[in-house]
């Protein structure tokens, strides 16, 4: 799998929310791409990755 241009081993079925809990993505302040896709933050947990998915995690920023 490819995570924002890297390769990523997938050890194990996995959903995309597991996926981000483990990496430490802030839930609340990103937004993922997969495979050119929006996927809504209600979704993570029904979204099972797989080696030939692409990932693009994108966190927001905020400031003043």
């Amino acid at each position: 799998m490819r995570v924002n241009g890297k390769d990523v081993a997938l050890e194990e079925r996995i959903t995309l929310e597991m996926f981000l809990r483990e990496h430490k993505y802030p839930l609340d302040r990103i937004a993922v791409e997969r495979n050119h896709e929006i996927i809504s933050k209600s979704r993570y947990g029904e979204v099972v990755l797989t080696e030939a998915d692409t990932l693009e995690i994108v966190s927001f920023v905020g400031g003043g």
